[in-house]
């Protein structure tokens, strides 16, 4: 199940002054009576009743098997309704755009992917999505509810107030460009962007690690990046740039040059295509991640050796961010991520070497559990906190003119 940020507010204290208290509740996927519900927010069981009642009509809630009677007439129970309504996840990177069409469990009910190079420009690229995603609405039909949401990835920086991509190093065209609003007026729906790790980010931790609640994502390929989740809430900062790794001063690194136009950074000297230009000086045939990756299954050790020094590289990084955040896992992911327990090794290596060991004792450093799909299923999660938000519940029961108490 899908969890929401509720502004400070949970399922299990909730406060009962509207109708979303009440909708929280239920999103755990416990069904509850009547009288459980009132029992939990303090309303009066009419109020509960006009609540729910409100609910069903804007399919969020659907009644469920009737609990079991202690005398007298069952007592009918109630839940989220997955399919009353839809969101649409859409993962754009470098060379591929995937689309996917989801309940309001996360759950796909229908997906499409396609090639197509994102210096291609804005245009072409939404309207590739925009086709993809209406042919999903049409071909899904009967079996979910209308469209409610629509979440974006981006390879790069992005505006997440506005939906902009901000001076994005590999998409010439789309600086500033109104990806929110294109996409929001031809749904017509709220559409919601973020930069590709941060909704990676949420898609590992929602669907493959529900229970965690400090978590951080690092996305290694191109370049590197981190989501970071504290607290159960995605952690953006002040402009969008939280989790900006691959541009962090490393020793290692000194007079290397950088994309960003400064020397020294982690990207230079540990992503996956620093990695290939690194073998490729010493007569490697190599260029990309996937390049890499393939020689160290091979068993190639200058390879091998490579992948765990960028491991090691990435560790001396993410050290300080176990001793500032403390998280309890960290997650590696992207493309040479592939090269298996080599990068993860060094990742370990530095980090449990460097760290305090209070900080280190119950961390848990791994792979990405979701792979290729953790963009897609973020892109899903961010469409759906949007669409049940406290206040976007609350809008729409007070749209119904029936929240009377």
């Amino acid at each position: 199940m899908i969890d929401v940020s509720l502004g400070g507010r949970t399922p299990n204290s909730p406060s009962g002054s509207n109708p979303s208290d009440l909708f929280q509740i239920l999103r755990d996927g416990r069904p509850r009576t009547r009288s459980e519900l009132a029992g939990m927010t303090g309303l009066a069981r009419s109020t509960v009743a006009l609540r729910i009642d409100a609910l069903m009509k804007l399919a969020l809630l659907k009644p469920v098997s009737d609990a079991i009677s202690t005398g007298g007439r069952p007592s009918t129970q109630f839940a989220l309704d997955p399919v009353g309504h839809s969101v649409l996840g859409v993962d754009v990177g470098a060379s591929h755009v995937r689309v996917a069409i989801s309940d309001l469990t996360g759950g796909v009910v229908e997906e499409s992917a396609a090639e197509l190079d994102i210096a291609a420009g804005p245009r072409e690229v939404l309207d590739r999505v925009m086709r993809m995603g209406s042919e999903l609405v049409s071909t899904a039909g009967d079996r979910v509810g209308p469209l409610i949401a629509v979440g974006v990835g981006l390879p790069g920086p992005v505006e997440h107030s506005s939906g902009r991509p901000i001076n994005p190093p590999i998409m010439p065209g789309w600086d500033r460009y109104d990806v929110a609003g294109v996409l929001g007026a031809h749904f017509g729906v709220p559409a919601l962007v973020d930069n590709d790790v941060n909704i990676m980010a949420l898609g590992e931790r929602e669907l493959a690690w529900p229970g965690v609640d400090d978590l951080i994502f690092v996305k290694v390929a191109t370049g590197i990046g981190a989501g970071v989740i504290s607290g159960g809430v995605l952690q953006r900062g002040a402009q969008g740039t939280a989790g900006d790794l691959g541009h962090v001063y490393v020793a290692r690194g000194a007079g290397v040059s950088c994309r960003c136009g400064n020397t020294g950074c982690l990207e230079a000297i540990a992503s996956g295509s620093a990695v290939a230009r690194a073998l490729s000086t010493e007569g490697a045939a190599v260029a990309t991640s996937g390049e890499v990756v393939e020689l160290v299954r091979q068993g190639d050790i200058d390879a091998i050796q490579a992948v765990r020094q960028a491991g090691r590289d990435l560790g001396e990084v993410l050290t300080t961010c176990v001793s500032l955040m403390n998280p309890s896992t960290i997650v590696i992911g992207g493309a040479l991520s592939a090269a298996g327990e080599h990068l993860i090794a060094g990742v370990r290596e530095a980090v449990y070497t460097r760290a305090m060991p209070f900080a280190t004792q119950h961390l848990e450093i791994t792979k990405s559990r979701m792979g290729a799909d953790a963009a897609i299923a973020g892109a899903g999660v961010l469409a759906i906190q949007s669409a049940l938000s406290i206040e976007r519940i609350d809008a729409m029961v007070a749209a119904l003119g029936e929240d009377r108490d």
